[in-house]
């Protein structure tokens, strides 16, 4: 669809405006102006730009930022439609540009904001859609807006806290496997050429650094091979329902790291559950959506379990408790919320809390990790060279003692 510039006067107060839209035609742009009470003074289709792709990923971030300013335009009182074109205008990201041109369009032509963003599920989630759809049924839509920057910007953090956490170990451990290889491969041989020729017994640490060295420059590619295919298996795997299901209950039990995530989940759940409640979703659409968004599968059946148990009467605190998954201050907050009406309030408070929590418990991880990387790199590289060097020391030792 071509974007024109117009220049156009008010009718009843005579004031010229400017601004440029997007429209099938001139002509259909100057009737939706004459309907808007402005003449039409001039209308130019603006060349040269460049056409927008679907093609590209939209990041969490970006969400948040569009969500802020198009709540912060609607309160202002500006019209949804011209909201959606601004914005979209404004987008350095294509794929986000041309998915909110998509949505504008489609508003354009009679449906709901909802409808025309549930079209477009790689950008706006059923959290999001659902929580806009409440918001247009209420007449409350620039306040939903701004709960659902609210919480987007929280999920953002929080993905970043648990990316933060991971980066470091995993570029400590793999620069620690790539040092320890090109040392087995290029240095450890060489050694063992001098080895060889000194006609010496060797220390056993010595020799079981050899035997490996040699495995590896015999069999490397195979076991390169073997990683590979071990890494692609357990893709698969994890992409069943049972593989999923065992890793994600193994992962809240790993000492430490099993902690830090469940207070993450924890953080979430109450984040979701809690801003849906408080946007006027059901209680049981809103377990459905945050169970689908709890990103462990194991939370996500537990949620289903209490869904199930609300929707044959019973209250949310029996299953959450029954599930043991849940810490007990949680299923407590849960409780009070329920027997107050105020359940909406109270996971809100429980979400600030485990974030805080959840921050503090990753800050504590990167403390500990640190000094315990560098111990293992520094003991695997340590132990290497003094294997190496055993044979030379008692060499000398002995040339010194003769």
């Amino acid at each position: 669809m071509p974007n024109y510039q117009f220049r156009g006067r008010k009718y009843d107060t005579g004031a010229v405006i400017t601004g440029e839209r997007a429209a099938q035609s001139s002509q259909s742009l100057a009737a939706t102006l004459r309907a808007e009470k402005i003449m039409p003074i001039s209308i130019n289709e603006r060349k040269g730009k460049k056409a927008k792709s679907r093609k590209g990923k939209v990041k969490a971030a970006e969400i948040a930022i569009f969500t802020k300013q198009f709540s912060v335009m609607l309160e202002a009182g500006l019209p949804l439609v011209q909201s959606l074109g601004i914005l979209a205008e404004q987008q350095e990201n294509e794929a986000m540009a041309f998915c909110l041109d998509a949505v504008r369009e489609d508003v354009e032509a009679g449906s709901t904001l909802a409808e025309a963003m549930r079209k477009h599920p790689k950008v706006f989630d059923t959290l999001f859609v659902n929580m806009i759809a409440a918001g247009e049924a209420g007449g409350i839509l620039d306040v939903i807006l701004q709960r659902l920057s609210i919480f987007v910007e929280k999920i953002v953090k929080l993905k970043r806290s648990l990316i933060s956490a991971s980066v470091y170990p995993a570029i400590v451990i793999t620069v620690a496997i790539g040092i320890v290889v090109c040392i087995m491969i290029f240095v450890i041989p060489t050694f063992a050429e001098l080895f060889k020729n000194m006609n010496a017994s060797l220390p056993l640490p010595t020799r079981l650094v050899m035997g490996i060295s040699d495995f590896m420059v015999d069999y490397i590619v195979p076991v390169l091979a073997a990683v590979t295919l071990l890494v692609i298996g357990g893709q698969r795997y994890y992409a069943t329902y049972p593989g999923k299901l065992r890793i994600d209950g193994l992962i809240l039990k790993i000492p430490i790291i099993g902690a830090t995530i469940q207070k993450i989940i924890v953080a979430r759940f109450s984040r979701t559950l809690g801003t849906l409640l408080s946007s006027g979703i059901s209680i049981l659409e809103a377990l459905d959506i945050t169970a689908r968004t709890a990103g462990n599968l194991v939370i996500q059946n537990a949620l289903l379990d209490a869904r199930k148990a609300v929707q044959e009467g019973n209250t949310l605190v029996e299953p959450l408790k029954r599930s043991a998954l849940f810490p007990p201050m949680v299923v407590q907050m849960v409780g009070v919320g329920e027997e107050t009406g105020e359940l909406d309030q109270m996971l809100q408070k429980m979400a600030d809390f485990y974030e805080e929590q959840a921050d503090a418990a990753i800050a504590d991880f990167l403390t500990m990790i640190e000094p315990v990387m560098i111990v293992f790199l520094g003991g695997i590289i340590g132990g290497i060279v003094i294997s190496m060097y055993l044979p030379i020391f008692s060499l000398i030792g002995k040339l010194a003692g003769g």
